[in-house]
């Protein structure tokens, strides 16, 4: 990796390496002295690299990383007094803090320190979560939000001579696995110690406000936890807490209370601290600081724009994401508002900007619920909504959390509920937070028997995820509806500015969709990967070489006169984002060979772990254009030799 410790405009150096011991709650002047200095040190590290993010618009995460450094460097101070007693590894449940384990990778010499700006770059082995083996230093794969603390009680189990570290938050603890960490915790007395920004912020607003009545100190409590509650920004009493509970053995939990990024005037106790911090807000806070230049090194990172430019679609993009919601409005704006909180309930879970139902809820209040990280239990409560058979729930989160809901979707199954799903961030495009934000193993819905139909239903532009809504909202038992993290163009009509999917469309559920017909093979594609693929195809044909494309928005039905045609054709290729050992292309060449077709057959997904970024997820797994038209040529001269 480039670059030297000498080249990061702040001098990692000035970190003072302390020890501390638990059996001296009291700090020495000269001990605080110290731990104020490292933490307002790595505090303005943290700032200035994650800006980086923000800079190249690639997102990111400041205020978290920012608000737990106190405890970092105090847990720090305990492992260099005494490293046989803990386990020198910093766990963390809420890995979108990525910044502190890339800044401890930093501390120690593993990393250096200049490569931290360039934080969430593609590439760079920087992603938006920690990943074991990926990057220098790091020392554990967080995975998704609330799910490292049950991994630490093992490791706890594993090193019972340790105390063993692990940062926690309010949002995270929210997590029902969290619930099961601690009753097993208390059961076995393990010596796990959690360290717990409570700052009352997530990324929808307040627990306080959003998620009345839930206290993670009382909650840990009630488990059997000791507990010790305390102001997080005063050093003296952050050391009391931490001396405490390493001293105790067995679950312990500190609970810093806090403004979210306490000190960055811009993003101070908001909902945006969660997010990255802008640029012109990092360069104010570092000026401030006393940093007059930086400015010039944040100014002159700019995006990476994406370089291909496609053919037989739009430059004009839409956010299917947000569609979602905005198509819903679409239904509900015909009932009353007194009949749309009857029929309909629609719940979030902490990411309504996201997936979008934030435009639901500003529209529509009467039908929504507010609610916290909590994605089994939300969607269970949809369903239960949907237990009436003239009642619909709502429900939504990100793709990847579809895999913690699998068995709440069978439980609304036997109940016969009504529910419509939408997953966004589906596949991997635009996907900086990296691998265990990968939303590919989606077909883990259709996991009914064949007695009982689901829909999944993965529209290829904003038009058909309207037509989409409007079609299968009222429809009984489960739908799910996929859209990307990135905005995806219109698709149009071959040799045509007429966008496809136009005022004409109906969506017809299950029924296969002939884009362009051809006479050598086809490819059959959905979502975020038709346009690529639309792409593919029309080169291929400027070359003599006549595929045909067939857009296949309901995944797991077959349309039995489509595949008849196209099965009779020399061949077939499927192309998706979707995890290739579990998605369509996966059941494609069964459903195939069970018809007595046999064209010659090639399935293209996602194959590897991410490397970052946005758009150039997709190249890093041979995805693109160019890397389907090599597939098409392939296969169309296996299936001539053949022939």
């Amino acid at each position: 990796m480039p670059g030297t410790q000498s080249d990061f405009p702040i001098d990692l150096n000035q970190y003072k390496k302390l020890s501390l011991d638990p059996s001296k709650p009291q700090l020495t002047d000269e001990q605080r002295a110290t731990l104020k200095a490292n933490v307002q040190l790595l505090r303005d590290v943290i700032v200035l690299f994650t800006a980086t993010g923000a800079a190249r618009g690639v997102s990111g995460h400041t205020g978290g990383a920012y608000d737990t450094v106190p405890e970092v460097c105090i847990l720090l101070s305990l492992i260099e007094g005494a490293p046989d007693k803990y386990k020198n590894i910093l766990f963390d449940e809420a890995g979108h803090r990525v910044a502190t384990q890339y800044l401890l990778a930093a501390l120690e010499g593993s990393l250096p320190a200049e490569h931290l700006l360039h934080y969430r770059e593609a590439n760079s082995k920087l992603p938006g979560h920690p990943e074991l083996g990926l990057t220098p230093g790091v020392k554990f794969s967080s995975g998704r939000l609330g799910h490292m603390w049950p991994l630490v009680n093992g490791v706890a189990m594993a090193n019972r001579d340790k105390a063993v570290f692990c940062l926690g938050s309010d949002g995270s603890q929210q997590e029902g696995n969290d619930a099961e960490a601690a009753r097993l915790a208390v059961a076995q007395n393990l010596n796990v110690k959690l360290f717990i920004d409570d700052n009352d912020v997530t990324i929808a607003g307040h627990p306080s406000e959003y998620l009345k009545g839930y206290q993670v100190g009382k909650t840990l409590e009630g488990h059997g936890l000791k507990v010790v509650t305390v102001d997080g920004e005063d050093i003296d009493a952050l050391w009391g807490a931490i001396a405490s509970i390493v001293s105790y053995h067995g679950p312990a939990a500190v609970i810093s209370k806090r403004k979210m990024a306490p000190g960055i005037a811009e993003i101070e106790g908001s909902p945006h601290g969660h997010d990255v911090i802008p640029v012109k807000g990092a360069i104010k806070y570092l000026e401030g600081r006393g940093y007059p230049n930086f400015g010039d090194i944040l100014l002159n990172i700019k995006p990476v724009p994406q370089p291909y430019l496609y053919i037989g679609s739009t430059k004009e993009l839409g956010a299917n994401r947000v569609v979602f919601g905005e198509a819903v409005n679409g239904v509900l704006d015909r009932l009353g508002k007194e009949e749309a909180a009857k029929k309909v309930m629609v719940i979030d879970s902490d990411l309504e900007g996201s997936t979008g139902l934030k435009v639901i809820h500003q529209k529509h209040p009467e039908v929504f619920i507010p609610s916290g990280i909590m994605e089994r239990g939300n969607f269970s409560a949809a369903a239960g909504f949907g237990f009436d058979a003239d009642k619909f729930g709502v429900f939504s989160t990100f793709s990847a959390f579809l895999e913690m809901v699998v068995s709440e979707i069978t439980m609304a199954r036997l109940n016969n509920c009504n529910v419509l799903c939408h997953f966004s961030h589906a596949g991997i495009d635009e996907m900086a937070d990296n691998t265990c934000h990968f939303g590919i193993n989606n077909m883990f819905a259709d996991n009914g028997l064949s007695d009982v139909e689901s829909f999944l239903y993965f529209p290829a532009d904003a038009l058909q995820m309207t037509a989409v809504i409007e079609r299968v909202f009222f429809e009984r038992g489960l739908r799910f509806v996929f859209s990307t993290r990135s905005k995806v163009p219109f698709i149009l009509k071959p040799n045509s500015e007429t966008k496809f999917y136009g005022n004409d469309y109906k969506f017809i559920p299950g029924k296969d969709e002939i884009i362009v017909d051809g006479k050598a093979g086809y490819v059959v594609s959905f979502g975020d990967m038709l346009h690529r693929s639309y792409d593919a195809v029309l080169r291929c044909r400027q070359e003599g070489l006549d595929v045909g494309l067939i857009n296949k928005p309901t995944l797991n039905i077959i349309d039995e006169q489509m595949i008849m045609k196209i099965g009779q054709s020399p061949f077939i290729l499927v192309v998706e984002t979707f995890n290739q050992k579990t998605g369509l292309g996966s059941r494609y060449g069964t459903w195939l060979l069970e018809r007595q077709l046999t064209p010659k057959y090639g399935y293209m997904g996602t194959t590897k772990e991410g490397s970052g970024g946005l758009w150039e997820q997709v190249l890093h797994q041979n995805l693109d254009p160019q890397a389907i038209i090599v597939k098409i040529k392939s296969l169309a001269q296996a299936a001539a030799i053949s022939h």
